[in-house]
């Protein structure tokens, strides 16, 4: 089974409502689920996509590693979103479900860039090991850790692409948007790697931290070149407080 094709038709279904695929591709019991805001298992997804709302979906970026599949999506449902949806497969079914969803911003990034534009073709295959060793490495090293001091050793000089809204290309403007960020009280802290995902050129790490004094989801996806990181882009989300949740599982 085609397991990209499988996840791109999970999430398309929301288009048309079509409960058939979710009982093709989804667990019956075993289906684990990370959004906080659905219910758990293949009930909780049957229930969102009955939701008396319009959806449209876009799965511009899929990507698979081993048992996962990873996609960055343009969503509109109660207005525009973006987001990352990483499914766990055991055969020909979908075990287990993450995101992270933020609302799509109005304007492009300082350097004219939106959330999604980009590169989108998955190349030197042989190299995937190597690059997540790469992105691992700086998602601890730089981000978990703080140690900037071995930012340069990650990046070739100042060639890089920065998609997230707020910053700019190049690695002055990532230090000085993090450091402006930290000044108005919502630095971004990551406290812990939970999942380093990849295929060929592109990596996403799953992390967890704060957002100033809030509990964060961050999810990266990385486009390694020549052994450097080239290119980023981001979702970061709130985690909610755990009375809001409607499932146990937790967001990681």
């Amino acid at each position: 089974m085609d397991r990209k094709k499988a996840a791109v038709e999970l999430l398309k279904s929301f288009e048309a409502k079509d409960p058939k695929v979710a009982e093709r591709y989804i667990s019956a019991t075993r289906y684990v689920q990370h959004n906080l805001g659905a219910a758990d298992g293949r009930a909780g997804f049957l229930q969102l996509l009955n939701m008396p709302v319009p959806f449209k979906v876009n799965a511009v970026r899929a990507f698979q590693d081993g048992d996962f599949v990873f996609t960055h999506t343009d969503y509109d449902f109660f207005g525009p979103k973006i987001g990352f949806d990483v499914l766990r497969f055991e055969g020909d079914q979908a075990v287990e479900h993450w995101d992270n969803l933020t609302v799509t911003p109005d304007t492009l990034n300082p350097s004219d860039r939106s959330m999604l534009d980009g590169p989108t073709e998955v190349r030197d295959l042989d190299k995937t090991l190597e690059n997540k060793k790469l992105v691992g490495g700086f998602v601890i090293e730089v981000l978990v850790n703080g140690d900037y001091s071995q930012i340069s050793k990650y990046f070739d000089g100042n060639k890089y692409i920065q998609h997230n809204p707020l910053i700019g290309d190049g690695i002055p403007s990532l230090i000085a948007g993090l450091s402006d960020l930290a000044k108005q009280g919502m630095g971004i802290v990551y406290t812990k790697a939970r999942l380093v995902m990849g295929e060929g050129n592109f990596v996403l790490a799953m992390s967890e931290g704060r957002l100033g004094p809030h509990p964060t989801a961050y999810y990266d996806l990385f486009r390694v070149e020549n052994g450097k990181i080239a290119e980023h882009w981001d979702v970061i989300q709130a985690i909610p407080p755990k009375a809001e949740w409607k499932n146990s599982n937790g967001k990681f």
